[in-house]
């Protein structure tokens, strides 16, 4: 099975082949934990969550080892702890404290509600996948723990003559790389109005960005590099630098995050990256997921139309706004509606009605159409479709052994997609305000047999009895020439 990711570098979809056939290695932006995260914030997480499963599944298969299965995927998604933003808030809510005493407060309440709503959306968790005694799968560094990485880098870019120090500040020298804008494809013009940075007169070029600047009175502040006396923070960009090199190494696979990320704080971590280690890449797939707007408007808190997932959460079920996610291919704008929810919701509730409360079983492998379209740039509104045929074989004339071993099918699917991971009864009880009642879809499509055989032999009191039985479950029949379906009531 190949692998096709579309790579915004060199605008075209591509084979994918891991620089090291043991280790595929893959990288994405996470949250600055200021706030409650949005839901444009959860489309990456859902997305770059999908493709970890995909390459863990593929990795399994041996895809990349030639069928060993002893490939591993790392997958590292940072946490950005120092931040203009953080500390703008945290002297607003905790304004009688020391900055940084509130900064604490604030990063780990926000860090904790990120956790706790990402997993409601099904998003896969350290404690999941990080097994006792092997190297971590799952890494979710923070920029605060890696200052020593950040000097280093900043020190080999002065003395490679790609930064230069200006009154205290290190900043990035942009002329000294012939190719920079290579991913944004951006004008030179639009490249210095986009980075919106600040017009200093110690800069040698307007497109110079920081990569390390003085820290104001009771802000976070480290030793600064350089042999720079006054101690200072880093800059955004240099931060997922430093940690993708401490962890993935100079180069590594897959880089991903928002399209908004492109220009300026990708095109500034490839700068920073490929200067620094004088490689060619700095990794080989750069992967974007589009915008997403609220009810056809850009989503703003003016607009009212801000949108957290944690208040999400509150209404709809996690495999619900996950399921609606992944309706658009992650690389096209979506339009997030309440109608788009609703349909989701009556989707997966059918789904969660065929499977019942079938347990997972690791020995039972997804449908192979759906791994293929997966495999096709992650085309997730090609894999529902495919499940939702599945879920429609299922309800078809079938045998009830065909069918049981068709929903363990449908379910490993489902589980590849991050849906479906519980039970009829878990999905139930985790959302009590859903009332809806569990189907044993094996003991379902029995019965549906048994009354066929009745019919056939003209023992219509025994087929009465039948439809009664399955009348009182919530199962409606349909009868026609071409055998007997069966849906749930409404």
């Amino acid at each position: 099975m190949e692998l096709k990711l579309y790579d915004t570098l060199t605008r075209e979809k591509r084979a994918f082949a891991p620089i090291n056939p043991q280790r595929v290695r893959m990288y994405v932006c996470g949250p600055t934990v200021y706030d409650f995260a949005h839901i444009g914030n959860a489309r990456p997480v859902i997305v770059f969550d999908v493709l970890f499963r995909l390459l863990r599944h593929l990795a399994k298969q041996g895809v990349w080892d030639g069928g060993n299965g002893d490939t591993t995927v790392t997958y590292v998604r940072n946490i950005t702890d120092v931040d203009d933003k953080i500390n703008a808030r945290a002297a607003e809510e905790y304004p009688d404290l020391p900055l940084n005493q509130a900064i604490r407060k604030v990063t780990a309440m926000t860090d904790r509600q990120f956790h706790e709503d990402v997993a409601a959306l099904g998003c896969l968790t350290a404690e999941q996948v990080n097994l006792p005694g092997q190297a971590p799968a799952f890494i979710e560094p923070r920029a605060t723990e890696h200052i020593a990485e950040m000097r280093v880098l900043i020190e080999r870019l002065v003395k490679s003559g790609n930064a230069y120090v200006a009154e205290d500040n290190v900043l990035f020298s942009v002329p000294s790389m012939p190719d920079y804008g290579a991913l944004s494809k951006r004008p030179l013009d639009e490249m210095i109005a986009g980075a919106r940075v600040d017009v200093a007169p110690y800069k040698r070029d307007p497109t110079d960005f920081v990569l390390w600047k003085p820290s104001k009175p009771g802000e976070p502040a480290w030793p600064s590099p350089c042999g720079i006396a006054a101690p200072g923070r880093p800059g955004w960009h240099i931060e997922c630098s430093a940690m993708s090199w401490k962890h993935l190494g100079e180069t590594f696979d897959i880089h991903g995050g928002g399209i908004d990320l492109v220009f300026p704080h990708h095109e500034n971590e490839i700068a920073q990256s490929r200067c620094a280690f004088h490689t060619p890449v700095m990794a080989n797939y750069w992967m974007h997921n589009g915008f997403l707007q609220v009810e056809g408007e850009k989503m703003s808190k003016s607009l009212g139309n801000f949108v957290t997932i944690h208040d999400l959460l509150a209404d709809w079920p996690g495999e619900v706004i996950r399921f609606n996610m992944l309706r658009t291919h992650y690389r096209q704008p979506m339009d997030w509606t309440t109608r788009g929810l609703e349909e989701s919701e009556k989707a997966i509730d059918h789904w969660y009605q065929i499977i019942g409360d079938m347990p997972s079983d690791p020995n039972t492998r997804p449908d192979p159409v759906v791994v293929q379209t997966l495999c096709d740039d992650l085309n997730t509104p090609s894999t529902l479709t495919r499940l939702h045929a599945i879920a429609s074989e299922i309800r078809g004339p079938a045998s009830g052994l065909a069918q049981i071993e068709l929903t363990r099918v449908f379910k490993a699917s489902g589980e590849l997609l991050g849906l479906l991971a519980a039970t009829r009864g878990a999905y139930l009880q985790g959302h009590p305000r859903r009332k809806d009642k569990v189907i044993d879809v094996a003991a379902v499509n029995l019965l549906v047999e048994a009354r066929t055989r009745a019919r056939k032999t003209k023992n219509f009191a025994e087929s009465d009895r039948i439809r009664d039985q399955l009348a009182a479950m919530g199962v409606v029949l349909k009868d026609s020439k071409d055998g007997t379906t069966w849906e749930i009531a409404r």
